[in-house]
């Protein structure tokens, strides 16, 4: 006789409209003087009940799609509530940073990956970013 699994009870899996993000973002873009970066196209949610160990997430909105529904490059940082919430606000900052820097010069709607021409890049890219908002800090 086979032995049963255990039937596991999930969560709903829910999003939402994140104004305090929202908010969040446009300061540290405009405080940082990071010019490239055009607040008016990200949009803010945050989610509940992810499996994923992450804190946040970016999602860009590729070039087919813009062509098919006529819309401008558009990204989505997508904040973790169960990791990001309890975070510091210092450390909240730092991690939509990170997330920030995800987004290419160009903001075509395309995602800079971690690895990118040497292996720091983007690592010091982020830090570099993040120094420069401590600085400010100060």
């Amino acid at each position: 006789m086979k032995k049963r699994k255990k039937a596991t009870k999930y969560l709903k899996f829910e999003w939402k409209k994140a104004p305090d993000v929202k908010v969040r973002i446009i300061r540290l873009v405009r405080d940082l003087e990071i010019d490239y970066i055009k607040p008016r196209s990200i949009y803010a949610y945050r989610s509940a009940n992810s499996k994923t160990r992450a804190y946040a997430r970016i999602w860009g909105l590729s070039k087919l799609w813009q062509e098919v529904l006529d819309v401008r490059p558009t990204y989505i940082i997508e904040v973790l509530s169960q990791h990001f919430d309890d975070l510091s606000e210092r450390e909240k900052d730092k991690v939509i940073l990170h997330e920030l820097t995800h987004i290419p010069k160009n903001f075509s709607g395309a995602l800079v990956p971690h690895i990118r021409h040497g292996k720091r890049s983007f690592h010091d890219k982020v830090d570099a970013l993040v120094d420069r908002y401590l600085e400010s800090l100060e």
